[in-house]
């Protein structure tokens, strides 16, 4: 799990860790792996999760950390893939058409790195010369992943056979949950006293001022499009939230997996309808075919991404024709002419909802930089609209729906 916390780990002072048992830790830096041992054990409790074998440490050059992150970038978002979501992206009116989103986000890591904790390799990695200050929070935050790991399967969480949405949420349990566990970890130890960050009733401004910060100290971050800004602050502002809440609803402050694992940004966004028998799960839609056209890329923009088209669009109020979204799948199409455009379905909970945001955003899609239109129709029996950008009206489009097991 690939993360920076630079300024999340300075948002409150650190503390001296103690030399403990080194039974679920290695190390070839003595130092390093007596302060992971010092810290592990608690972390694992307070995350409510067992370990069950041992996390190894290792400190880094700047230069090995930023390697490795450029290898694992080209690994899990190869360019051809990046180019691709970029047209997606473009079609929409989210980036210019000319942005190397790949290099972008090589640029972001890079100015970034500090740390970070590594699914494949099961091991935690800090830059050898991280500011004494700064080391006890990164070290926290990524030991909790590292638990995680152990009994969750982070790499699984986030597959990406799993779809954007329900990435973005597990991302966001993923984060939240660590940011959580080590914000309260530190200011317990900054205080002396007992905190339940969880009790505050709005606990989001505890990290927006932080993650602002973020955007005027990283100017690769602060620079990017907000659609690739929202990505990669999404899962930590949200997913804070998302957690408290869950705290909030059930006992025992449970970690955010198994049964309790959010299933789409929208229940990340509002997580009450993650709770109870009766949670709102989205429904997984499948495009099967588009005869005529051929697919080059297929995924979906889940609530936190629609909410990000819906505001570059209309303002922050636009985010609002989000409510009652259900499910969406898009395919980037290619016809035989070589002619590249984008076919958008979405799925909603009400006729009244499917409404709204057709009317409500019917003229921007007609203003895209490639005029698209934004009609009603029916998806599998349910209320849906149909946005296309550079294909024609009238095309035949083959829908099926994932049924969960």
């Amino acid at each position: 799990m690939i993360v920076a916390t630079a300024a999340l780990a300075m948002l409150l002072t650190g503390c001296a860790p103690q030399v403990v048992d080194t039974t679920f830790v290695t190390s070839s830096d003595p130092d390093l792996g007596a302060r992971v041992s010092a810290l592990l054990p608690e972390l694992a409790a307070r995350a409510r999760m067992e370990l069950v074998r041992p996390i190894r440490a290792e400190r880094r050059t700047r230069e090995e950390l930023e390697r490795y992150l450029l290898y694992k970038l080209d690994e899990e978002f190869p360019p051809d893939e990046a180019a691709l979501l970029t047209q997606v992206y473009s079609l929409v009116g989210l980036v210019d058409p000319g942005l190397d989103l790949r290099e972008l986000l090589a640029s972001v890591y890079q100015e970034q790195v500090a740390g970070f904790y590594d699914p494949d390799s099961t091991a935690l990695f800090v830059m050898d010369d991280m500011p004494e200050e700064m080391l006890e929070g990164v070290l926290i935050h990524e030991l909790v992943h590292a638990v995680q790991d152990q009994t969750a399967n982070l790499d699984s969480l986030t597959a990406e056979e799993r779809g954007n949405d329900h990435q973005a949420a597990a991302q966001s349990a993923i984060e939240g949950h660590a940011t959580l566990i080590m914000m309260e970890y530190m200011a317990e130890q900054a205080s002396g006293q007992p905190v339940d960050l969880s009790e505050l009733p709005d606990i989001s401004q505890l990290l927006g001022p932080a993650m602002e910060a973020m955007r005027d100290q990283y100017p690769a971050l602060g620079s990017a499009p907000t659609i690739v800004q929202e990505a990669l602050l999404f899962p930590y502002l949200r997913g804070f939230s998302f957690v408290s809440a869950l705290w909030k609803n059930q006992e025992g402050r449970p970690a955010p997996f198994g049964a309790h694992l959010p299933q789409s940004t929208e229940q990340i966004l509002r997580p009450e309808l993650a709770f109870g028998p009766e949670a709102d799960m989205p429904t997984d839609l499948v495009i099967e075919s588009v005869p005529g056209f051929e697919t080059l890329y297929g995924n979906t923009f889940g609530q936190g991404e629609f909410e990000v088209l819906l505001e570059e669009h209309l303002g922050p109020e636009g985010r609002g024709l989000a409510n009652g979204w259900d499910g969406d799948r898009y395919a980037l199409l290619k016809a035989s002419s070589g002619a590249v455009g984008l076919i958008w379905i979405s799925v909603w909970d009400s006729i009244d909802e499917r409404d709204r945001f057709v009317e409500g955003f019917r003229s921007s899609a007609e203003g895209l930089p490639t005029p698209g239109t934004l009609e009603r129709t029916e998806v599998l029996g349910r209320p849906g609209a149909v946005l296309k950008v550079g294909i024609p009206e009238e095309i035949s489009v083959q829908i099926s729906e994932t049924i969960r097991g």
